[in-house]
């Protein structure tokens, strides 16, 4: 199962606000979704047509690229993925990394171009967090690489951690160090990555880019710091051709990638919690087994008769 790329309760907050528009109502929600993103959605009852969405992203690690605490490219792929519909604060609230102001009595009033465009919107999280490495993967799709990278080229994916770049002309090597906070997490991701790279080889993914896993950091990664380089998972490395980033296929490739240690994790969840699952069941089933075992009560009644057992020591006193 693979993450949606928009925020569900972000976009059923602009459509519901959207289809009420004759309503002025004050609107002031804030949440949490997965590596840490914060959201702020901001409607008041003097400017009701005015939406604010606020997005606060980790604190990037230094050898990440960024600019003023958002990705590089980020603003430049904000522009162009929702052109003048929408207005960069500059600066931001307090405490976020990213503003935008959407004016809905300026939005055509297509129902279709209205939906699609808020869709586009619920995904602010890809369009600014994917920036740096589509811009890695546009160059690819040309067979180019852009003059400005470094030879190893650090991206942040979630709070204070980073996945690595080795940009050519022909091919982009992406290399994960996977880390887990708990034991047992970390010993079922290593197992599924196994996995993982062995479904790879099966006659169907062929296409697919080619994955593999290693304990030790690959060596592609030479280089990088030091403390960037310890996985208790090991490391799982991509290898994308120009064919997985051609047309329609860059933005799903982009987002695969950047939620890549989140699509890990929620799978790892779901193993563990399926194993617990079983387990209850197990234990369920053991103890009503044990219930069905109870010892035959003294007296039994046959043929409406009642006898006694009698124990040993009965037997001995007659």
């Amino acid at each position: 199962m693979m993450l949606q790329s928009h925020s569900r309760f972000l976009l059923q907050t602009l459509l519901t606000r959207a289809q009420n528009l004759d309503k002025a109502v004050e609107l002031d929600y804030q949440w949490i979704e997965f590596d840490d993103v914060r959201y702020h959605v901001q409607v008041t009852m003097k400017n009701p047509n005015i939406l604010l969405l606020s997005v606060s992203l980790p604190n990037p690690p230094p050898e990440a690229m960024s600019f003023d605490g958002l990705p590089l490219g980020a603003i430049e792929a904000i522009k162009l993925a929702y052109g003048t519909g929408f207005q960069i604060l500059d600066p931001p609230r307090d405490g976020f990394s990213l503003t935008l102001k959407l004016n809905f009595s300026k939005l055509r009033p297509d129902e279709a171009y209205r939906n699609s465009l808020l869709t586009k919107l619920a995904s602010i999280r890809e369009v600014v967090m994917g920036a740096p490495l589509k811009i890695i993967l546009k160059h690819l799709a040309s067979r180019t690489v852009a003059p400005e990278l470094d030879r190893l080229v650090a991206i942040m994916h979630r709070p204070n951690e980073t996945f690595f770049l080795v940009p050519q002309a022909d091919k982009v090597t992406v290399a994960f160090p996977m880390r887990f906070k708990d034991s047992v997490d970390t010993i079922l991701a290593t197992s599924f990555l196994k996995q993982f790279v062995e479904a790879r080889r099966a006659a169907s993914l062929s296409s697919a880019p080619s994955c593999s896993w290693s304990p030790t950091a690959p060596q592609e990664l030479e280089g990088a710091p030091k403390e960037t380089l310890s996985a208790n998972a090991g490391f799982v490395t991509f290898v994308i051709m120009p064919r997985h980033v051609e047309g329609d296929k860059l933005d799903r490739t982009v987002w695969n990638l950047s939620t890549f240690h989140a699509y890990v994790s929620y799978h790892v969840k779901c193993s563990e919690g399926f194993m617990h699952t079983r387990m209850r069941r197990r234990v369920e089933s053991m103890i009503q087994a044990l219930d069905q075992a109870k010892p035959l009560e003294k007296t039994r009644s046959m043929n409406n008769k009642s006898f006694k057992r009698l124990g040993l020591n009965d037997v001995n006193s007659k």
